[in-house]
């Protein structure tokens, strides 16, 4: 008996019959924009067919250019167009899957000059403002949307997916917040709806019944102006008598103040939005957003919430993981930690994605890890995240690997990324890395801190040693009442009531950020403080934000003048410094630090802003000040002479605990030897 009986079952959407109920939904990667990147596109979809995985859904391609998503973007407007993609769709067939092209305006989103949306109202996520289409521009792209569907029918996809959701332009159309028209295309709800049944019932015209239309529907807009929840529903009822086939769920605009899919989210918090719509319509419905493991996926399906289950970035980090959910090896999986790191910030600073946790993922053509020819003992020193890629890499290539660790527990720094409030995901990780060092047989010897005598027999040594916290030149900071970010965030001291922490960067942020965080905060407490609020009686689903209740006062500090924040990722720093501000935490940048001073029961940080001596007294002080790579044992086995030393991850650069380069920096060199 299978442990996930209703995600391994099959289900029926128009003629395509889907293997099980695992939709890769799409996202954007970069590798859909240009045709030499087809084959790698062909190679990353082939991988995640061969997984298992039930119907792939790609990265939005435009109906014509004025929708492209930035200059020169993807885009299914000709037959050649169609005719190269048979290299993708061909490659998924060849693996027994199915795979649907995402069909999507990016309307006001559109980074180039010549963007057009329902109106002229600008975005505040790009520096174009839309021209607003005329009518007869309306009408045109309602038919390009259908044309783009033919195509892909002749390209070899198996259905379609049309982007109704997120704040791309069909969205745009159904909002008041960006459609202020007085045409046929505005001026009430209903109107508001023709643009996207237009596109449905001109696009199933061309098609006919059987093949498969999948409309994204945005379940939620997150923003002042969208849609109510009797507007989404009557939507979903014309949608369905238009002859979609079934409904994918969308949260949030992209221009949206509330998170939606970044580590801080809850588990399957939008589950219930989902169900709330599939309790209304006939066709089937797919969940998405922030589901990252087949338990979830299997407990939303048996409770009626959805009929499919869509994962993105969970495909990123591990293609194979419904084949190993059936198999019985769900422990096996590489779990997405919704860091958004080396995915969504890589896509939105115009690089090609990949992933923290696989970044084989988008490189599957360039980053082979395939099997060695050699005999060779290879000796991994220090089990962080750069070490255990480095071992499990090694491993996989067929190397006879050990693995040394100085402590009683693999992990390393990561460790403490784990305690900070939302990233509990990121012992997920750690799981997985464990128990593929299990599999692969590698020779893990913990509480063992090898010498340079030691490592001599190893034909190939790694050094992945890591970083320790760096202490400032500052007198007093050797007092009892100053911590490092590794007491804290380890359990090894409980600051008290008062706290000022040292360094602003993404550690400072977090320690901040676990300084302040209410432990019995529930979902529903998460959702209350982000302001989400019952769509039936909140436009949006957006409401009033409920304070939170910070359990200590926290004053943060930083030498740089730039604001506190500025460094972190794209997508997600600015809830992370919007939790900041919500947790009353007090920021202060252009610090000069002159002296701790010990009172006893207290400790005094003197410091100079803007030219004015202050005095801030407090219970703790923490230092996040950065990080000193630790890398010793490399200088000793260079200086020996031994032939073949490799140094990753911290130790070579120690930088904000980059989880992202150390595991890619271990992972390259287990491929290189």
């Amino acid at each position: 008996m299978s442990d996930y009986p209703h995600l391994l079952s099959p289900i029926t959407l128009g003629s395509l019959e889907l293997r099980n109920r695992l939709v890769m939904g799409s996202m954007h990667t970069g590798l859909e924009d240009r045709v030499r990147d087809l084959p790698a596109l062909a190679a990353y979809v082939a991988e995640r067919a061969r997984g298992g995985v039930g119907l792939i859904v790609t990265g939005g391609y435009a109906p014509d250019k004025r929708g492209w998503l930035k200059p020169f973007a993807a885009e299914m407007t000709t037959r050649l167009q169609a005719m190269r993609h048979r290299e993708v769709t061909g490659a998924v067939h060849d693996e027994g899957g199915a795979i649907a092209l995402q069909v999507l305006h990016a309307g006001r989103y559109g980074y180039h000059p010549f963007s057009v949306s329902a109106s002229s109202r600008k975005s505040p996520i790009t520096p174009f403002r839309p021209s607003a289409l005329s009518t007869r521009g309306v009408d045109r792209t309602a038919s390009d949307f259908a044309h783009a569907v033919v195509l892909a029918r002749k390209a070899g996809y198996d259905a379609v997916e049309i982007m109704g959701s997120e704040g791309y332009l069909i969205n745009q159309f159904l909002a008041e917040r960006t459609n202020d028209r007085t045409d046929a295309w505005g001026g009430s709800a209903q109107k508001r709806m023709r643009f996207p049944l237009e596109v449905v019932r001109r696009s199933r015209e061309l098609v006919g019944d059987d093949f498969p239309i999948v409309y994204r529907i945005s379940l939620l807009d997150l923003v002042e102006g969208g849609q109510t929840w009797e507007e989404v529903v009557e939507l979903a009822h014309l949608l369905e008598e238009a002859g979609v086939t079934a409904l994918n769920t969308g949260i949030g605009w992209h221009e949206a103040r509330v998170p939606t899919i970044i580590t801080q989210v809850p588990r399957g918090a939008w589950r219930g939005a989902t169900a709330r719509l599939k309790a209304e319509v006939s066709v089937p419905v797919c969940a998405s957003n922030r589901i990252n493991t087949p338990e979830l996926a299997e407990e939303i399906l048996a409770a009626g919430e959805a009929d499919l289950v869509s994962m993105a970035r969970p495909l990123l980090a591990d293609p194979d993981l419904l084949a190993k959910a059936a198999a019985g090896r769900a422990d096996e999986i590489n779990t997405c930690i919704a860091c958004n790191q080396a995915c969504l910030d890589h896509v939105f600073s115009n690089h090609k994605a990949s992933c923290l946790v696989n970044p084989r993922a988008c490189r599957e053509t360039t980053l082979v890890l395939g099997p060695t020819r050699r005999t060779a003992r290879v000796a991994v020193v220090g089990a962080g995240p750069a070490g255990l890629a480095t071992a499990v890499s090694a491993a996989e290539r067929g190397f006879a690997t050990t693995l040394f660790e100085a402590s009683d527990e693999l992990g390393g720094q990561f460790r403490l990324a784990m305690a900070v409030p939302g990233k509990e995901d990121f012992a997920e990780t750690l799981r997985y890395y464990r128990r593929r060092l299990e599999v692969l047989g590698v020779d893990v010897r913990l509480r063992t801190s090898p010498t340079a005598a030691d490592l001599a027999a190893y034909d190939e040594v790694v050094v992945a040693t890591g970083v320790e916290p760096r202490v400032p030149s500052l007198p007093g900071l050797d007092g009892p009442r100053v911590l490092t970010y590794a007491d804290v965030l380890s359990g090894r001291a409980v600051p008290g009531r008062r706290v000022a922490v040292i360094g602003a960067g993404g550690i400072g942020v977090d320690v901040s950020h676990w300084l302040t965080h209410d432990p019995a905060d529930t979902v529903e407490d998460w959702m209350a403080h982000w302001g989400v609020g019952d769509p039936s009686v909140h436009p949006g689903g957006l409401t009033e934000r409920k304070p939170r209740t910070p359990v200590r006062e926290v004053t943060l500090l930083q030498r740089k003048t730039t604001p506190i924040g500025a460094g972190l990722g794209k997508t997600s720093g600015w809830a992370h410094r919007a939790v900041l501000k919500q947790s009353g935490v007090v920021q202060v940048n252009g610090v000069s630090y002159d002296r701790v001073e010990d009172l006893g029961s207290e400790v005094a940080l003197h410091h100079t802003v803007d030219g004015e001596a202050r005095v801030l007294t407090v219970d703790h002080v923490v230092v996040c000040a950065g990080q000193e790579s630790v890398r010793g044992l490399h200088d000793v086995l260079v200086a020996a002479g031994h032939p073949s030393v490799h140094l990753v991850g911290g130790a070579d650069v120690a930088a904000e605990l980059d989880a992202k380069r150390a595991i890619e920096q271990g992972t390259r060199v287990a491929a290189s030897l």
